[in-house]
């Protein structure tokens, strides 16, 4: 189940509600601010919406809370880098899913040497066969290539707009709406052929 956040408040974007949109324009930039003011207002502001994100990216909610204080110590221990060229928030949720990601992949081969080849999980689409509609959809998201899942989820589940989402991936906004329609192209394919082996 998509998460939107144990203790989300107006920080947290529902998709299509503009009243709560982040702005990513107004907050205020690091330079010149203190480091311990700057993560605390950063976690106050972002903390829920970056572990819904963190969720939604991971599928556990452990792992969420992980790689959200991952996200916190890189950025601590990476302060130097960080120019003020871009917002405090876009470049945290940048390093949150590169977090996310490498805690995926890791993840991923702590299972495989754990779990002989023969024992794995069956495959998505088997898997799909016979369960619910929106368990389906979740497999087949879970299933799409990383760049495309992440477009997708950042838009469709957590309401960031196309701008937003183009300076958190560091990709062109076009790029963003490429990859958005794409993943919707294959989740639609997907959800046919479940439909239609099931009818």
């Amino acid at each position: 189940m998509w998460y939107g956040g144990e203790d989300a408040t107006s920080d947290w974007t529902a998709p299509g509600n503009p009243l709560l949109r982040l702005d990513f324009f107004e907050e205020a930039s690091l330079p010149g601010q203190d480091e311990v003011v700057f993560f605390e207002e950063l976690y106050r502001s972002h903390g829920a919406r970056m572990k819904s994100v963190a969720y939604n990216i991971l599928g556990n909610l452990s792992d969420a809370e992980d790689a959200v204080q991952e996200a916190f110590l890189r950025a601590y221990r990476g302060i130097a880098a960080f120019k003020g060229t871009a917002q405090g928030s876009t470049w945290m949720y940048r390093i949150l899913v590169n977090a996310c990601h490498d805690m995926g992949r890791q993840r991923r081969r702590d299972e495989t040497e754990l779990v002989p080849e023969d024992q794995l999980p069956a495959s998505t689409a088997h898997a799909a066969t016979d369960a619910p509609l929106r368990m389906t959809l979740e497999k087949a998201v879970a299933a799409l290539r990383p760049r495309h899942r992440d477009v997708f989820l950042l838009f469709e589940v957590e309401g960031f707009l196309h701008r937003e989402i183009a300076e958190i991936l560091d990709i062109a906004e076009g790029t963003s709406k490429s990859l958005l329609f794409e993943a919707r192209r294959e989740l639609q394919s997907t959800l046919g052929d479940v439909r239609g082996r099931q009818a």
